[in-house]
Parts: C-alpha cells; structure tokens; sequence
C-alpha cells in the first residue's frame, strides 16, 4: 500500500492579522491532488493539526473542507494523531463513530497501543506525550521512567509486543528527535529542549512517520519529518521546499513530492531606493515579505511607498534614531495600531522631520489639537 506523509497543518494560524486562510486551502487542494494523482491508499498527519488547541470557526472549517474532501471525494483514509497545540478531548472527539468513515483519529495515548490495520502494514498511533502520562498508564514501570526518554521507551516497547509476523510497522509520532534541525517558527520545539528523545526509541519499526520540527528532514534511515506544507516563518524556513513524502509500504522506497506555495515567503533588503526600483519577480513582489531598510528610518512616507509596491508585506525594519547602528522592527498589526493612534501618527511624524523625539511640551500642544478637532466635528 501506499501512504502520504503530512504534519504541522495547524489550522487557523494567523501572520499577525493577516490570515493565512487561502494558503491552507491551498496545501489542502494540493495534498488532495497529489493523494489522487499517486493513488495512496492513507494519508497521514502527524500532529498539530491546528495551531491552537481551541481552534478559531475558521480552523474548524478548514479541517471539515479537508477531511471531507479525502475521506468523501477522494476515497483515501486519514490517521491523525494530536500535536502539543491541539486539544486531545477535542481532535478524538466522536473518533470511533468517525473510524467507521475512514477518519482514524487519536488525540492521547493509553496502556493499549491503537493500530490501524491493513493487509500488509500495521499503523502505530503516538500522539503528544507527558512523562506524567505514561506513568499513569504503566504504574508498574512509573519507578525506572526517569525521563521522557524512558516513557518513550515504555511505550514503543509495548507496542513491539504487537508486532505481527510479516507486517510493516509503521509508527505515527508528534515528538521532539535529538539532532533534529527546528525553524523559527517552531516556537514550542526551541522553547522545550528538555522534550528530547533519542531516535533509538524507535528502533524496530519499518518506518517512523515524524511531526512536530516544522523542515523537512529524515533522522536517521528509517524516521523522517514531513515538515510544515508552508513556510510559517522568515530565515530558515525562506529557502526550505515544502513536501510531503509517500512510502510505499511493499519495498519502503520514499518519493518525496514538493509543494508550491499560495504566496512566497521572502526577506527583500537593501537601501529604501533599491527596495523601491530594484526588479524583482512577480512572486516576490506578491508574496509575504519581510522588508528590511538599511540605510534609513522608516517613516510613514517610506512605509507608504513600500505597501503600494509589496502589497502583502509581514513587517519592516529600518534605523533607528537612537542608534545608527541598530534597527526597530514592526510588525503589520503594530502598524495598523500605529494608523488608529493618532498621539503615535504625529510621533513618527515627528521623527521623520525633526529626526528626533518630540518632549512633553510638544505632545501635549497636539493632544490639545486633537481634542479641539474632535470637538468640532463632533459639535
């Protein structure tokens, strides 16, 4: 049989207050396309199906719409395990009635490892786990579970008792592998190094289906991550091809199957002239940009000029005052805030004639103006 490999969907994720809404039911097309095009049998998502664990209406509609479309229209299964931004009450919700449709949900671990079985491969479900937990579950062992490491090994061990005789073993897992290469946009990973677990854990299963680090990458001969279908970050993740991976189950050959993006994710620096006249493809000038000015401040006239020209741009960074040698970095929804605060408008104005702060004296001779303006339009 053949399956696809995904993960790190998470649904309903946002760049400041610019939705990422089509991208996702972009990959969402793409990935059914490509499940039909390949003729898999099962698609995978390892974890973090959504990005928060109470996932906005939109969040929600989007994994309807996907479900939907590969389980109904396209006749595929799905397994899918909870990340450590989903809710593992809320992902496994009705997940026995909806097994019966071919949509193999799990959102927590038990004593009792959960299989999908097939002809000639054996699916191992592993979602987002606590030391704690499996302490819990195997109180027999909770004296020699000393780390996450060990609670691994716990669980992969009770799941090799399992083990049937000429069946692949595949194991789905959203965990945090060591020598694992993360991404800006894997905040939870960077923050959590204590979450580490040796590779070896896995040993003995025909194929280790990874979600969690948002690059693709493969640990080892036999574990590899799928990575993110879009880029959901700036640095690393700019110049990473987004993909996901289909093994075939009878020889475990890999075919990895590059996705395009809705929108390139690219950082343009330069003076404020040559971000202003240098060419540069459609894509970029299309895509979610990160527009970095090294030769000035950014004032509302530059900033202006730039959002005519990168109409979908994420943040800016110019000079600052203080110090020519660093730069102060806004987001869009900063700026935004800064279009609704007129005391903040009339500062960076301020700025970008005096080139310097304005004192107390002078915000308050506006503030009085600003008063005096709404009075009369109000009067």
């Amino acid at each position: 049989m053949k399956l696809l490999h995904t993960s790190d969907w998470h649904l309903g994720m946002s760049d400041g207050e610019k939705s990422l809404y089509d991208d996702q039911v972009h990959f969402i097309n793409d990935i059914c396309r490509i499940s039909v095009d390949n003729d898999v049998d099962a698609v995978i998502i390892a974890g973090d199906i959504f990005d928060r664990s109470v996932p906005s209406a939109d969040a929600v509609k989007l994994y309807d719409m996907a479900m939907t479309r590969l389980c109904v229209e396209c006749g595929k299964d799905v397994i899918a395990i909870a990340g450590n931004h989903d809710s593992a009450d809320r992902v496994e919700s009705c997940n026995r009635l909806l097994s019966k449709a071919g949509l193999h949900v799990l959102g927590a671990v038990s004593a009792e490892p959960e299989v999908v079985s097939y002809d000639d491969a054996d699916i191992y479900m592993l979602p987002w786990v606590k030391e704690n937990k499996v302490k819990s579950l195997f109180p027999e062992e909770a004296d020699n579970i000393k780390s996450l490491e060990d609670a691994y090994g716990v669980l992969c061990h009770n799941m090799r008792t399992k083990f049937k005789p000429g069946k692949k073993n595949i194991l789905v897992s959203h965990s945090f592998l060591t020598n694992s290469e993360t991404s800006q946009s894997d905040r939870a990973a960077v923050l959590g190094y204590a979450d580490q677990v040796g590779a070896s854990v896995f040993d003995d299963f025909d194929y280790v289906a990874l979600g969690h680090i948002h690059k693709p990458q493969d640990i080892g001969q036999k574990a590899r991550y799928s990575g993110t279908p879009m880029a959901y970050s700036f640095g690393a993740e700019e110049k990473q091809e987004k993909s996901v991976t289909i093994i075939d189950t009878a020889t475990m050959e890999r075919t990895i199957v590059p996705l395009k993006p809705l929108h390139k994710r690219i950082t343009v620096t330069g003076t404020l002239q040559e971000i202003l006249e240098n060419q540069y493809s459609q894509d970029v000038l299309d895509g979610y940009t990160r527009i970095v000015v090294t030769d000035m401040y950014v004032g509302l006239d530059a900033l202006s000029k730039i959002s005519a020209r990168f109409k979908n741009f994420v943040e800016v960074s110019g000079k600052s005052f203080e110090d020519k040698e660093s730069t102060i970095r806004l987001t869009m929804e900063e700026l935004k805030e800064l279009e609704s605060n007129p005391m903040e408008i009339f500062r960076n104005f301020y700025r970008d004639v005096m080139e310097g702060e304005p004192d107390d004296r002078v915000m308050k001779m506006f503030s009085q103006c600003v008063e005096e303006y709404d009075e009369e339009v109000q009067g």
